[in-house]
């Protein structure tokens, strides 16, 4: 049996709209559009929205990318899409406040509407390797996590951090999840240090490097950076540059490069290379299967899947 495609509305362009990932979707279909200044090509035949309202009216939409023109102001909008009775698919940060946070998951639970801050991180390889041998336990009780996630520096980099986020609620968001999303461990404390040194652009408060230092709920430690220091590279090799080393009781995991490579060392045994061909999961795939099924697909709670985003707005705010 052919069921109807879902329909998708995509309201804004600061971040990663997943225009693309809907073109010759098999299961899901753009609708419409809102906010977005030149449409795309894909687009052209789609309905243009004169605004969020005349979305959320659409009765034939059932899911809103919500990619919002300033990540301060993007949470109430999540909201109110919930409250319209849309599920939502949202750019991260979904919000820059703690508050607001609360009320996406109160607005989520109380309509029944599915939402997801658009990330994965764990289900795609090189993670879903790494995440799969932490939790077979050979590597024994987690002792220490550190991780990387390294972007081009350029000149449009948003000037205002409540545009995009920042650099701490963009990139640095990857080293939460690297903890919590791969690693399996609580955190339970949180500092953040930031830098705008190598930002020579006037007015500008955009950071060019962050540092993130966790204690862990079982008692082992973590820390991270992030910044805007990776040259440019050539295609086919990754825009950027992330590495995640795990370390354990018995020895320790690591995925460099984006997963060109690749090693588990373990007490007794030789080195093994590890294959990160396998299979792995999209976030939005799986969420197009929740709204095709009724349930709940994602291997971890909505509070748990953004813990990480909470973490480092609690990290902004010094807490």
């Amino acid at each position: 049996m052919t069921h109807p495609k879902i329909q998708i509305a995509l309201y804004g362009t600061t971040g990663h709209q997943i225009t693309r990932q809907l073109a010759n979707h098999p299961r899901a279909e753009i609708r419409g559009i809102c906010g977005f200044e030149v449409p795309p090509e894909s687009c052209a035949h789609v309905r243009v929205y004169p605004d969020l309202e005349a979305v959320l009216s659409d009765p034939e939409v059932q899911l809103v990318s919500v990619c919002a023109p300033r990540k301060d102001e993007q949470g109430p909008l999540v909201i109110k899409c919930l409250e319209a009775g849309k599920h939502v698919y949202a750019e991260k940060p979904c919000c820059m406040d703690e508050e607001v946070l609360d009320r996406i998951i109160a607005a989520s639970r109380l309509m029944g509407m599915r939402f997801h801050e658009m990330g994965g991180t764990a289900l795609m390889q090189p993670y879903a390797t790494l995440r799969d041998i932490v939790r077979s336990g050979v590597l024994g009780r987690v002792i220490q996590v550190t991780g990387q996630k390294s972007y081009l520096w350029t000149e449009w980099r948003p000037k205002d951090e409540r545009i995009d986020g920042g650099l701490a609620l963009q990139a640095g968001v990857y080293l939460t999840r690297f903890v919590e999303h791969v690693a399996g461990e609580k955190i339970a404390s949180i500092q953040l240090r930031e830098t705008q040194l190598g930002n020579e652009i006037p007015n500008s408060d955009c950071r060019r490097a962050v540092s993130l230092l966790m204690t862990l709920e079982n008692g082992g430690i973590a820390s991270g950076v992030a910044n805007y220091c990776c040259p440019a590279r050539k295609f086919p090799e990754p825009w950027g540059y992330e590495s995640l080393i795990i370390f354990g009781e018995k020895g320790f995991v690591e995925a460099l490069d984006g997963g060109q490579s690749g090693r588990l060392l373990l007490e007794g045994r030789e080195p093994q290379r590890l294959d990160f061909s396998g299979s792995d999961q999209d976030l939005f795939e799986l969420f197009l299967d929740e709204i095709e099924q009724n349930k709940t697909l994602v291997p971890y709670s909505l509070e748990e899947e953004i813990r990480p985003t909470r973490w480092v707005i609690r990290a902004k705010r010094g807490y």
